[in-house]
């Protein structure tokens, strides 16, 4: 997706974060690269595990529904839902 078909502009940053699953019973480590509104772009070590719709948990506490809009080895990219 380039960056004029996003809705709401992302920022860059560096901060930690974890994927949720299982109602909190399984995360992955991930750091955010860059932020938005709408989504945000996460690196982690490896996608495998990671279900097409968790929970993004912030460092600062924040917390996000995702669902997975595109991913690479090590990059998802996910939006944000409700």
């Amino acid at each position: 997706m380039s960056q004029d078909e996003r809705q709401t502009p992302r920022h860059r940053t560096l901060k930690g974060g974890k994927i949720v699953i299982n109602d909190g019973r399984s995360t992955f480590d991930c750091t955010i690269r860059n932020l938005s509104d709408t989504g945000a772009k996460l690196i982690v070590t490896s996608t495998l595990g990671i279900p097409q719709r968790f929970e993004l948990a912030m460092a600062d506490g924040r917390k996000f529904q995702c669902e997975m809009a595109w991913h690479t080895e090590g990059e998802i990219g996910v939006r944000f839902l409700g």
